[in-house]
């Protein structure tokens, strides 16, 4: 595994930048941050039941940062998602969905996340031995023209059937089918947790009006910490959510509710408070913050992954789901990948903000 130092190294001239920051908007007393008795801490006195604990707990203790309270999912749905040939012709061995899970088991992640068919498949084979989590819903893109809405692929019983310990979804926040998006989640996570299963919500924002002729606000603090807010209301266990790349949504779009002095006394332009801003729309922390890892765009990848996980970590965050940028390399370099971000979380000396 990678040391602090490279680490710092792959920081570069931004490495104080990132790793000196203090946050002072919200600070990290006003957290639940993660640790080793997070669960019982945040899930003790909830309305989960034993089997869902033993679920959460299944998943927080497995891989190289068990009992640690931070976490490193493998997470590949990009074949629906993205079509199966865009997303594995830079390593055709992935369109095997067994090595999906060896990708995963060899990295020592947390935990993979997939289809009902790359994970049915094997799942007599693997499903004791690192936890599944089955992505209920996608957005496929072979409707032409392609269009952005969620459709349940399959039954939360089912998921449980094959073993798996989670159900994971989508909720394009802001787009036309949101509303039947809500309501459909939130009874599939409702059925998940009556038998025994944790849930993730993916908490993304669609809509052509986010994006102006000026800057893309789809991934705006103010957005996507608001999609975070609603997230954890139908109960997700875990939120995974885009790193924030600029702020402001609300305001320059022209909708919802806001004030220039809430963004004076929430956050900063920094990177870290942008971030410490969707873990404070998960409640403060006790709903954990897992970021997306973003595309594979080559040398640049052990730098973003990293980069990524600096932030995620010192802004109160839970850990990494990371796909593209593992799955998209020769099997020991998508685990060396892995394996650098989880050093981030190991790394004692790189703390809460």
């Amino acid at each position: 595994m990678k040391t602090e130092k490279n680490i710092t190294e792959l920081l570069g001239k931004k490495a104080s930048f990132y790793l000196d920051h203090v946050c002072e908007k919200i600070t990290k007393d006003e957290l639940q941050t993660p640790s080793k008795n997070s669960l019982e801490t945040v899930f003790g006195n909830s309305n989960r039941n034993p089997q869902v604990l033993r679920s959460l707990a299944q998943l927080y203790k497995h891989g190289n940062l068990g009992g640690t309270g931070y976490l490193s999912i493998l997470p590949v749905d990009q074949g629906i998602e993205h079509s199966a040939a865009y997303s594995f012709y830079k390593n055709p061995d992935y369109f095997d969905p067994e090595n999906i899970i060896k990708l995963a088991i060899e990295a020592g992640c947390n935990g993979v996340a997939s289809t009902f068919g790359v994970l049915g498949l094997n799942a007599r084979k693997y499903a004791h031995k690192i936890p599944f989590i089955v992505k209920i819903n996608h957005n496929e893109l072979l409707t032409y023209p392609n269009k952005y809405n969620q459709t349940l692929f399959g039954k939360v019983k089912a998921a449980w059937d094959m073993g798996a310990i989670a159900v994971g979804a989508t909720i394009y926040f802001g787009s036309e089918e949101s509303n039947r998006q809500l309501k459909e989640i939130a009874e599939a996570f409702e059925e998940a947790h009556n038998l025994g299963m944790a849930t993730i919500l993916w908490c993304y924002t669609r809509n052509e009006a986010f994006k102006t002729e000026k800057e893309d606000y789809h991934a705006a603090a103010d957005i996507t910490g608001q999609a975070n807010h609603l997230g954890v209301t139908i109960q997700a266990d875990i939120i995974k959510q885009k790193l924030p790349t600029n702020n402001f949504g609300f305001k320059e779009i022209g909708f919802g509710k806001y004030d220039d002095e809430m963004y004076k006394t929430l956050t900063t332009d920094h990177p870290i408070d942008l971030c410490r801003l969707q873990v404070a729309n998960c409640y403060m922390g006790k709903i954990g913050l897992i970021n997306s890892g973003g595309g594979s765009k080559g040398e640049s990848d052990f730098t973003e992954a990293v980069t990524t996980a600096v932030i995620n970590k010192r802004a109160g965050g839970s850990g990494l789901i990371m796909g593209r940028k593992a799955f998209q390399k020769p099997f020991s370099k998508g685990i060396e990948l892995l394996q650098t971000v989880q050093q981030v979380y190991l790394e004692n000396s790189i703390t809460v903000a």
